[in-house]
C-alpha cells in the first residue's frame, strides 16, 4: 500500500509538505498542492482516517440519531443529512433509537461513549435532562432537529402554529365537529412535536367557542376532539375506524398529525363508504411526496434542507462557533406553507 514518503516522493516535497497539502491544513501553494494531489492520484494513496484523526483529534464521522427509519419524514431528513456529509466528506454513523427501554440508554450510555464520532445530529427525539447531560459530557456538538430538551442548537418548524393553522383552515371553511389525530403521547407531553401540534389545535377550536369532546359523546353537536394514534399509515387507518364508525358522532373534518396518519384515515373513510371532502375533510402536515397522489391539502416543510442545514450548522460548530444559530442568520423556525388540494372543503348542507 502507497506511503505518504511515497507521494512526498514522486511530487519531490518533503512528508510534512505532502501531508499539508493533502489534508488542507496550512499553507502549501497551490501549484505544489496540484503536485502532490497528482501524485497521490498516480500512485493511489489513500490517507488514512485513523491517523489523521491522531493529528487533528477529529474523525469525520457524524452520528445521528433517529426514532424511526421506515417513515417519510426521517427517511428524507436523513437523506439531506447523508447527501450533505458526502459533500463536505465526511462519514455518518446511525443509530436507530427505542422509544423507551434498556436498548435507549444504551445508545446514550455506550455507543454514543464507545463510538468515536465529532457532533450528534438527534431527529425527532424527546431528550430527558439525563440524556442531553451525556451528550454535553463527552464534549460534542449537538443538534436537533425537532424533538424536544435544552440544547444549544435545535431547528423546527413552530408546531404549535402548525396546529392553529390546521384548525383554522377547518374552521373557516364552516365546520363545527373537527377531530384530531394526535401523536401518541402528545396530551401527556405538551412540548412534544405531537403535543404542540395537538395545543395549537385546541386553542384555535377553543378560541372559536367549540367544546372539547370525548371521541364517543353522543351528543354530536359542535366540538373538539382529540384521538392519539402512531404518527403512521396504519395509525391513521385504525384510529380512522374507530372515529369515523359512528355516524351520531362522526366529525366533519379530521386534522392529522402527519400525511402518513392522513393517508390512513382517508383509506379508513372510504373502507368505511364515505366521500372525501363531500362527507369528511382531511388536512395533514409535511408535504409529503404522496400527497398529491392523495388530493391531499397539508401543511409542507421541507425535511431535506432541514438535514441539510443540521450538517451545516453542526460543521460551523465544530468550526468553533459552540453558540451556532439553528438557522444562517436568525434562530426563526423553519417555514411552512399551507397547500390546498381537494381533500377539504365546506361541510355538506345539514
Amino acid at each position: 500500500m502507497p506511503a505518504i514518503s511515497d507521494v512526498a516522493r514522486l511530487a519531490g516535497v518533503s512528508k510534512a509538505t505532502a501531508s499539508r497539502a493533502l489534508s488542507g491544513r496550512g499553507h502549501v501553494a497551490e501549484q505544489t498542492r496540484k503536485r502532490v494531489v497528482q501524485a497521490a492520484s498516480e500512485i493511489g494513496y489513500i490517507a488514512s482516517p485513523d491517523a489523521a484523526s491522531l493529528v487533528t483529534g477529529r474523525t469525520k464521522n457524524i452520528g445521528v440519531v433517529i426514532p424511526f427509519v421506515n417513515r417519510w419524514f426521517f427517511g428524507t431528513v436523513l437523506d439531506g443529512i447523508e447527501r450533505t456529509l458526502l459533500a463536505a466528506g465526511y462519514d455518518l454513523t446511525l443509530y436507530n433509537l427505542p422509544i423507551a427501554g434498556p436498548d435507549r440508554s444504551r445508545v446514550f450510555d455506550f455507543f454514543l461513549a464507545r463510538k468515536r464520532v465529532d457532533a450528534v445530529i438527534v431527529i425527532g427525539v424527546d431528550l430527558s435532562a439525563g440524556e442531553i447531560g451525556g451528550l454535553e459530557r463527552r464534549e460534542k456538538p449537538v443538534v436537533c432537529i425537532g424533538g424536544s430538551g435544552e440544547v444549544t442548537a435545535r431547528l423546527s418548524i413552530d408546531d404549535h402554529d402548525v396546529g392553529v393553522l390546521a384548525a383554522s383552515h377547518l374552521l373557516h371553511l364552516g365546520h363545527t365537529r373537527i377531530a384530531h389525530l394526535a401523536g401518541i403521547g402528545a396530551m401527556r407531553a405538551p412540548r412534544s412535536v405531537p403535543g404542540l401540534r395537538a395545543a395549537g389545535f385546541l386553542e384555535a377550536t377553543d378560541a372559536a367557542g367549540l367544546p372539547l369532546r370525548s371521541d364517543d359523546d353522543p351528543a354530536g353537536g359542535p366540538g373538539a376532539i382529540v384521538v392519539e394514534a402512531a404518527m403512521s399509515m396504519p395509525g391513521g387507518f385504525e384510529a380512522g375506524l374507530q372515529l369515523l364508525g359512528h355516524p351520531a358522532h362522526r366529525p366533519t373534518a379530521v386534522f392529522a398529525a402527519s400525511d402518513e396518519m392522513a393517508f390512513g384515515l382517508i383509506r379508513a373513510a372510504e373502507r368505511l363508504g364515505l366521500s372525501v371532502p363531500r362527507d369528511l375533510s382531511v388536512i395533514g402536515v409535511d408535504g409529503h411526496e404522496h400527497a398529491e397522489l392523495f388530493d391531499l391539502t397539508t401543511i409542507a416543510q421541507s425535511p431535506s434542507d432541514q438535514g441539510r442545514l443540521a450538517v451545516e450548522v453542526a460543521l460551523r460548530m465544530l468550526g468553533g462557533d459552540a453558540q451556532a444559530d439553528p438557522l444562517p442568520d436568525s434562530g426563526a423556525p423553519m417555514p411552512t406553507r399551507l397547500v390546498v388540494r381537494g381533500s377539504t372543503s365546506r361541510p355538506a348542507a345539514g
